[in-house]
């Protein structure tokens, strides 16, 4: 096939370039530039295009025609010899040179506007002067030609010129076999030219040609292929009714050595399958879950106001368990003995006919747990603070905690019946932490409360009422229960025993509920009070029998329609925690920090810092804080004083925050959680090290070229005062093992104090190269001689880390 250019067609028919692009353009395929090579399908759109475009202006030139032709001529000549064209046909490109095959409707529309622009004379006077007689001509032709047909914009020379072509593939194959195509080929011409009429063989022919076009239609109609977020080789060799090695053929073009059964993604299958003329579609698969939970959203019109879920937090002795008391005692009905059974972790009370939830768990941890599994279930944090003591540690802690929940925090200022009590300064404490006073001009409501003598109870319960009004709390009781299961114990008489907390929806006696990997039907439910229930609404505490297992608390609940499925659920979950305990959780480091951002995936860096003086914490907190960028938010979300312990490394790990040390170690419990959720902590003795080092870590540059690690721990049990030596420290070694010319560090308290290497190490009066544990030993340390009895002596190296 010869091949045919934008510029070719517009010299064909005397058009400029530009308005054959700009027909193309209106097709959807704009050309590159004036040499494109163009289809058939963009050539019979220009021809279809410029036919409408110059359509006859009346029927009299059609008369006027037919009129000047001889009328006197057998039709064989006639066909021989037909009406000259106002210009010699130009060599068809597709190859097909015009002399046998029909003129393109284009070129028939151009031919009929030429004519009448010429006054529907002929162009060429040459051939008419070849004529040997001019016949005399009326205006009323005997044989008229009138095309009925609407419009004229039906292009049947296209298909007819599509059967032609099929029909000369067809002869050349024909040829090609060495049959007796060309006979057939040869017949139909000449009957086509005049020959004999049509004969039954002629009509299979025809037949045929139109299955043959048929089919070719079929295969042009690309396969659609649907593909999932995953498929292997194989199945999509399959899907695509392609062999497997055309398929490992195409992937090898693009690159990707894969066999027939690996696995690939969609991205890869996609440009795949199209690059094999497939039509690609994304297949959504609905997981189990997603058929099991209805999780929809409710209707604005369908939620209806609901109980608030409050918790009480607070410093040890500051009040919290006398405050629950006070108000279990104000509430419960007079008829109950001793008011509510304690073993379960939540219950109602009543506040002028206005229930309130209260959750009966150690604040912080219950946060902890809760945010760590991203439950968030309290709407409202009471803090409680000793009017006396004024904000302690522990106070700090559970402001940290109900700030990394975002909810909000009312101040129960607690024993000011004591003749010490100073309410003023707890106020002016907790501005420092960023809770100010109504009536200091904030937004923190502060109750002064006597939990014993039963002061301000009332007040305090009515405040939080007011702060759930403001919340507008709400929620759907006409849909299946749904909430978070709170504490969850074996009871050797009843099985496994959940206190659940409908959060949405109603729990009924008798459904089927799945909180984690805990499968059962609801046999008994019980309320605060002790009560048997049919079923709970929204906010409503309630203790549940039935379940296979003891559920983890802070995991959702559902009740569902379908048991099995729902066991299928289960095991699926079974599955997947058994792989993600083998596989290592990909938590926040300085490590990862850089490709977390650069990822999008992090727009806040969370920091726990951790010093042995609180004039260093604030120092650090300001320094760090002052990192902030426009890509990542350095933020301080708790900061103290003392040993790292295991409470921080559990807010670091709800939190996905870094723990920052200064001075300070990890006690063992801390250290041992750490490695378990996979927290990174590091500890600094400069200031400046922690700043550079996370400042590197953020942009990216961080290259550590050494690791430290902790060889072993010696208890100090006795010292000694050598002359010429110095102190000697009779010690016992706790765990691993300790190093002759090792680092060590001094750790009093949880405080270091000193940080050198060890100059000697002797068992009894011979010196050795290392002491293992459960064995005692006795050394020195270089420069350092203020070593007393309890000190921990911990043993480390400096690792070179391969870049």
């Amino acid at each position: 096939m010869e091949k045919y250019r934008v510029h070719e067609v517009a010299k064909d028919f005397n058009l400029p370039t530009k308005e054959i692009t700009e027909i193309l353009t209106s097709f959807g395929h704009p050309p590159k530039n004036h040499m494109q090579v163009l289809t058939d399908e963009e050539l019979s759109f220009i021809f279809e295009r410029l036919t409408q475009k110059h359509p006859v202006s009346s029927i009299q030139v059609i008369f006027a025609d037919t009129a000047k032709e001889p009328e006197k001529k057998q039709p064989a000549q006639q066909e021989k010899k037909a009406a000259p064209a106002p210009a010699p046909a130009p060599a068809r490109k597709d190859g097909r040179d015009g002399k046998g095959g029909r003129p393109q409707p284009a070129q028939a529309g151009q031919h009929a506007a030429k004519a009448q622009q010429q006054g529907g004379r002929p162009a060429q006077p040459q051939q008419q002067a070849k004529q040997p007689v001019q016949q005399p001509v009326s205006r009323v032709p005997q044989k008229k030609i009138v095309d009925t047909r609407k419009g004229g914009d039906v292009n049947l020379e296209k298909y007819d010129q599509r059967l032609e072509e099929l029909g000369g593939e067809r002869a050349a194959r024909m040829e090609r076999r060495g049959g007796g195509g060309k006979e057939k080929i040869h017949s139909q011409n000449r009957q086509r030219t005049g020959g004999p009429a049509f004969s039954n063989k002629r009509r299979q022919d025809e037949a045929e040609k139109m299955r043959r076009l048929q089919l070719e239609i079929a295969k042009k109609a690309p396969l659609k292929v649907m593909i999932p977020d995953e498929i292997s080789v194989g199945e999509l060799a399959s899907r695509m009714k392609k062999t497997g090695a055309e398929v490992v053929k195409c992937l090898m073009k693009n690159g990707i050595m894969a066999s027939l059964p690996q696995m690939i993604d969609f991205d890869t299958a996609a440009i795949i399958a199209e690059e094999m003329g497939c039509k690609v579609e994304h297949e959504v698969t609905v997981t189990i879950e997603e058929k099991l939970i209805d999780d929809h959203e409710d209707k604005p019109e369908d939620l209806v106001p609901r109980a608030p879920v409050v918790v009480v937090m607070g410093h040890v002795d500051h009040g919290k368990t006398s405050l629950l008391d006070a108000i279990r005692n104000t509430n419960v009905a007079s008829g109950e003995a001793g008011g509510i059974t304690q073993h379960i972790g939540a219950y109602q009370v009543q506040i002028n006919g206005r229930p309130i939830t209260f959750l009966d768990t150690p604040g912080h941890e219950a946060f902890t747990s809760m945010r760590a599994r991203g439950a968030m279930i309290t709407d409202i944090a009471i803090l409680v603070v000793a009017a006396e003591d004024g904000i302690m540690p522990q106070t700090v802690e559970s402001i940290n905690h109900a700030k990394a929940a975002n909810i909000p925090v009312i101040v129960a200022i607690n024993k000011i019946d004591k003749p010490e009590a100073n309410p003023e300064r707890v106020k002016q404490q907790l501005t420092e932490y960023g809770l100010v006073a109504e009536d200091w001009g904030g937004d923190t409501i502060c109750c002064p409360i006597s939990a014993k003598k039963n002061i301000g109870i009332d007040n305090l319960l009515e405040m939080v009422l007011l702060t759930a009004e403001m919340g507008e709390l709400k929620a759907n009781p006409n849909r299946a229960g749904q909430g978070t299961v709170i504490e969850a114990r074996l009871d050797k008489g009843r099985g496994p025993i959940a206190t659940l907390l409908v959060q949405n929806g109603t729990l009924k006696q008798g459904d089927i509920i799945i909180a984690g990997t805990a499968v059962g039907r609801v046999r008994t439910m019980m309320d605060s009070k002790g009560r048997r229930l049919t079923e709970a609404g929204p906010s409503v505490p309630v203790e549940v029998t039935g379940l296979s297992e003891a559920p983890s608390a802070g995991s959702p609940f559902f009740a569902v329609a379908d048991e099995r499925m729902a066991r299928e659920l289960v095991e699926q979950r079974k599955a997947e925690e058994r792989a993600k305990a083998n596989a290592p959780a990909q938590k926040v480091s300085l490590e990862n920090l850089f490709d977390q951002i650069s990822a999008g995936e992090r727009k806040e860096l969370a920091l726990i810092v951790k010093a042995d003086v609180q004039g260093s914490v604030e120092a650090v907190k300001a320094s760090l804080e002052k990192l902030s960028n426009e890509e990542v938010n350095v933020k301080v979300i708790h900061g103290g004083v003392g040993a790292i312990n295991e409470s921080d490394v559990m807010l670091a790990a709800s939190s996905n925050a870094i723990i920052v040390g200064f001075n300070v170690r990890p006690n063992a419990v801390a250290q041992e959680s750490a490695t378990r959720m996979n927290v990174d902590m590091r500890m600094y003795r400069v200031i400046y090290d922690c700043i550079d080092e996370i400042e590197a870590a953020m942009k990216g540059m961080l290259a550590p070229k050494f690791r430290e690690a902790v060889l072993g721990h010696a208890e100090v049990r006795q010292t000694y005062k050598v002359s010429g030596v110095g102190t000697v420290a009779g010690c016992y070694v706790q765990d691993g093992k300790i190093v002759r010319d090792c680092s060590v560090r001094v750790v009093r308290d949880g405080i270091v104090i000193h940080e050198g290497v060890l100059a000697s190490l002797q068992r009894f009066k011979d010196s050795v190269k290392e002491v293992t544990q459960k064995y005692e030993c006795g050394l020195t340390v270089e420069k350092f001689n203020d070593i007393k009895e309890g000190d921990i002596v911990e043993a480390f190296t400096m690792e070179e880390i391969p870049r």
